[in-house]
């Protein structure tokens, strides 16, 4: 994005139309490149004059400070200084004021003091004095992504979403819905779909806009552009408030705005701190459950509709949607709940309790989970057990009640995870030729030799060679098995002794 006030737009017609850069203009971008690239090395002050030099020959001086605008942000500059600056300003100022400075040769001697405080020379004390100034700072490096074909993309685009920070609602038709409800969402936007002639018409706003027209959301507007503009077939139109005057504002694929290649909106995640909050916690408890964030959009009626999350069960094709109703507007609340009338997929409701929905959404035949100011994680466990429990039902059922594995000895995960089913699942089966020992199953000859094998006084270091010997992980199990335990020596280990 460019900053507004290197925004060229033409007004005429009472539209508002950005004055893009077309092919004409890649050698004055080949240019500005080429001025970065010349003056690594140099003073800021000097690239500044160079590049002020290419205005007069520009077709408008904005063009040149846009292009230049964009490459700054693929630039380092750097104080270079002998002494640190600010040190060096403090060690000076401090003499300049014990020798009381009041002509050049007082000047000289205060710097000569404090050159030889800080072991230097008045000269270096002179250079380093304002080298961290803006206009004096070097070109250290200078890395541009793009060559100017692509410094013109960068620029374009830079200029549409520049253009949007004054809009106050979007219309967008896209050939890829799914990517631009998604990004609305992270972006924490408003959103509704329309059915029109044309297709299903993405309505954007900002949560002010059910009270007044706002700007304030005209950032986060220009970021989603680089979503919309990703899609093969797209119209956007903006309603732009342009210092009180309403104005449209139209876009398509038509237009010379093409994604130079930056990923969009993946810097934000989370619609909230509840959600962010909620997804950690969650993940945290190792469940059998993998939280997916944005899953693919559902059916509902003539809309569509995009849950916060989705719960995929790791051993079975098996989903349940999530959606997070916050503190919305009574006018938010009623429409998406009457998006929930129409979804027939397994669906979990978090409901801010302020909103007094909870019954409601329970009549529609999706289970209501009540939170405030955070859900509680044991809750949405506890609704997602109800589905477990049929899913263990239904794996277990397709096993046999006796269960031989080929190894000698291995961990019940690791069981459950061979035949693609949870732990649970092969809980209550029998296992005719091995012992449970703890989370593990050993055949007998195995633990007769590692009772042969083990002794007192061995190593805990060895005895965890041994037993990994025969695939077994769970240590403390076995040695409590055959009746030891562990001495600890502080943290350089331990030794095997009998118990009892």
């Amino acid at each position: 994005m460019l900053t507004k006030d290197l925004l060229r737009v033409s007004r005429a017609g009472g539209g508002y139309h950005p004055q893009f850069a077309g092919r004409e203009h890649r050698p004055l971008a080949a240019r500005v490149l080429g001025t970065y690239q010349g003056h690594v090395g140099e003073p800021r002050s000097a690239l500044q004059s160079a590049l002020a030099d290419l205005e007069p020959d520009a077709p408008h001086f904005k063009l040149v400070r846009g292009l230049a605008k964009l490459l700054e942000r693929e630039s380092t500059f750097e104080p270079r200084a002998p002494v640190h600056p600010e040190h060096a300003r403090n060690v000076a100022f401090e003499e300049a004021e014990a020798v009381g400075v009041a002509c050049d040769s007082d000047r000289k001697t205060a710097l000569k003091h404090a050159a030889d405080r800080l072991d230097a020379t008045p000269d270096d004390i002179e250079r380093s004095l304002y080298a961290d100034l803006e206009e004096r700072q070097i070109l250290a490096s200078f890395d541009s992504r793009w060559n100017p074909d692509e410094l013109v993309a960068q620029y374009n685009l830079s200029l549409a979403q520049t253009a949007l920070f004054d809009a106050t609602e979007l219309r967008v038709l896209s050939s890829d819905p799914k990517a631009l409800v998604s990004a609305v969402k992270r972006l924490r936007l408003m959103y509704e779909i329309r059915k029109t002639d044309r297709g299903r018409e993405v309505v954007v706003t900002g949560p002010d806009a059910l009270f007044r027209a706002t700007r304030r959301y005209g950032t986060r507007f220009a970021r989603l552009l680089r979503t919309v503009v990703k899609a093969d077939e797209w119209r956007l139109t903006a309603t732009i408030d342009d210092s009180g005057t309403e104005r449209d504002f139209t876009l398509s694929d038509s237009d010379p705005v093409r994604p130079p290649g930056a990923e969009p909106v993946s810097d934000v995640s989370f619609d909230s701190d509840v959600e962010r909050e909620f997804a950690a916690r969650f993940a945290a408890l190792g469940l059998d459950w993998n939280l997916v964030r944005e899953p693919e959009p559902l059916e509902a009626g003539a809309k569509v509709m995009i849950p916060d999350f989705a719960f995929d069960y790791r051993h079975a094709d098996f989903r349940v949607f999530f959606e997070i109703m916050g503190f919305w507007t009574p006018e938010y609340v009623e429409k998406k709940l009457s998006q929930l009338d129409s979804v027939e997929d397994e669906l979990l409701v978090a409901v801010d309790e302020s909103l007094g929905v909870g019954e409601e959404i329970t009549a529609r035949d999706h289970r209501a989970i009540p939170y405030s100011a955070r859900i509680r994680v044991k809750d949405v466990r506890a609704a997602l057990r109800r589905y477990e429990d049929e899913l263990v039902a239904e794996s277990a059922h397709s096993l046999p009640d006796e269960i031989v594995p080929d190894e000698d000895a291995i961990s019940l995960a690791d069981l459950a995870d061979n035949h693609g089913v949870s732990e649970d699942a092969i809980e209550d089966k029998a296992f005719p030729e091995h012992d449970r020992v703890g989370r593990t199953l050993i055949r007998p000859a195995i633990l007769a030799e590692l009772r042969d094998e083990i002794e007192d006084g061995m190593a805990y270091s060895e005895v965890e060679k041994l037993l990994a010997k025969s695939g077994i992980e769970d240590a403390s199990a076995i040695l409590s098995e055959l009746g030891y335990a562990v001495e600890w020596e502080g943290l350089s280990g331990g030794t095997v002794r009998r118990s009892g």
